[in-house]
């Protein structure tokens, strides 16, 4: 083994060992041993077939990770297994059985018939129509939602569910999926976040595993994508749900799909894309209105075995109506401020707990904003990110704020690259990847990160 793979290894067991615990670590990664890399491909050596799977069935994503960030995108894994075996004559040989896998996230399907229990179908099982409150801002898509759990592929296909952040989307599409299950247990249920796709289709790419990837999804009879305007800008990522799309709808599978916006207001799609949107029922869930927000909380004390005075109630409804995350969260605050401090919950309590969360008003996030927490936080210029040095720690400052940016902000690479630096789109893009990156296989950036995420909130 020469000193340079010595260091690759060295370097990732570094990545690995800050990304698992240390149990884990002594267990599935310490005695691992690098033999070779050569033609972009790793070979290591294992002590049996179980290790392989364990670490494929469980570590894959993050190998991936580890080695595109130490070796570059497009690394392959060979697996060298050690087995025992037993002569004729009593003695014990050591017998070396090489196996090549390609490192990928993305689940493999051996047989196109797979039978539905054997999918994980990834749905949060709390989220059903039996708590789904129902009101005249959501009464469309839920009578949508109802006909598609029972009926699916013969009634609204797709269905296009639209709003903003946490009025209740993500709850409505695992309620179908849920319902789903229940009534037609012979179908394939899949929920799954349009970032989770993506991160699936660049790893099958890179590990030339696109076919697997692709026969999976044409497998799935019900398939459910959460915030699909994250494809925007990922001309790949669309071209593959664009065939997936056809293949499903082709043969009556039910395409469901959330976003924050309208398919007419997304921007960085394809039109060809955008148009299939349109095929079935787009509905959008508006922002709760006064009664429903009040039905909301009274769904949720009852269901936690809470009791609030109807005047708390009528209090909080009246002052928080951005969402039902909101709604929620200030339940969860009154009853830590009651039981910390052995008080009622009262009409007092709530009027202080509101009064203390500004975030009600604050003013929305924007670029400027980003910069300069980002800025501050690490400490540099805020007038150096539009410059054009290359040095560590302000290439960081850039990068973050336009991930960051991405993010929150509905704007186009291309704003965001002319705004943060005076760079282009293909740079931001650069950014977002590098980004990504990081917080999957850095345990003290993912911790900055939230450090980050926390003062742009509370700016």
């Amino acid at each position: 083994m020469n000193p340079n793979l010595n260091t690759i290894w060295d370097e990732c067991l570094r990545i690995i060992r800050d990304n698992v615990s240390a149990n884990a670590f002594a267990t599935w990664f310490a005695d691992i041993v690098p033999l070779e890399y050569k033609d972009k491909t790793l070979n290591i050596q294992v002590k049996s077939h179980f290790i392989c799977e364990f670490l494929e069935e469980n570590y894959i994503g993050l190998l991936g990770s580890t080695f595109n960030r130490v070796l570059g995108e497009g690394v392959g894994l060979k697996y060298t297994i050690i087995t025992d075996s037993t002569s004729n004559d009593g003695g014990g040989v050591t017998e070396i059985e090489p196996e090549t896998r390609p490192v990928a996230t993305a689940k493999r399907t051996t047989e196109k018939a797979e039978a539905a229990e054997e999918l994980n179908s990834m749905l949060i099982r709390k989220y059903t129509f039996d708590n789904y409150v129902e009101g005249n801002s959501n009464k469309l898509s839920r009578t949508a939602a109802e006909s598609v759990a029972m009926f699916p592929g013969k009634t609204f296909n797709p269905l296009f569910i639209h709003g903003a952040s946490g009025v209740g989307k993500t709850h409505l599409v695992n309620a179908i999926g849920s319902k789903i299950k229940q009534l037609h247990p012979d179908l394939r249920v899949l929920y799954i976040s349009a970032h989770l796709f993506q991160v699936q289709y660049t790893d099958s790419i890179l590990h030339k595993n696109f076919n697997d990837f692709m026969r999976f999804y044409q497998s799935i009879d019900i398939l459910i994508i959460d915030d699909i305007q994250e494809f925007a800008g990922l001309p790949g990522t669309q071209n593959a749900f664009f065939h997936i799309f056809n293949h499903l709808h082709l043969n009556g599978k039910q395409l469901i799909m959330t976003s924050d916006r309208s398919p007419a207001q997304l921007k960085g799609m394809e039109e060809r894309l955008i148009t299939r949107f349109k095929w079935g029922l787009t509905a959008e869930i508006e922002k709760p209105d006064l009664e429903l927000r009040k039905n909301i909380l009274r769904s949720k004390i009852r269901h936690d075995g809470l009791k609030f005075p109807e005047e708390v109630i009528t209090y909080i409804a009246e002052h928080v109506n951005a969402s039902v995350r909101d709604l929620e969260g200030i339940i969860v605050s009154l009853m830590a401020h009651s039981t910390i401090n052995n008080c009622d919950i009262n009409l007092q309590l709530a009027q202080k707990i509101l009064g203390g969360l500004s975030e009600y008003e604050k003013e929305p996030i924007g670029i400027e904003k980003i910069v300069k927490v980002v800025a501050d936080y690490y400490k540099v210029d805020v007038n150096s990110i539009n410059t054009k040095s290359r040095k560590r720690e302000i290439v960081l400052v850039r990068q973050t704020a336009m991930f960051l940016a991405k993010k929150h902000l509905d704007l186009s690479t291309s704003k965001i690259g002319l705004q943060i630096g005076r760079r282009d789109h293909a740079t931001v893009l650069h950014a977002c990847k590098t980004i990504s990156n990081l917080l999957d296989t850095n345990k003290q950036f993912r911790s900055e990160m939230s450090e980050i995420e926390a003062a742009l909130q509370t700016a």
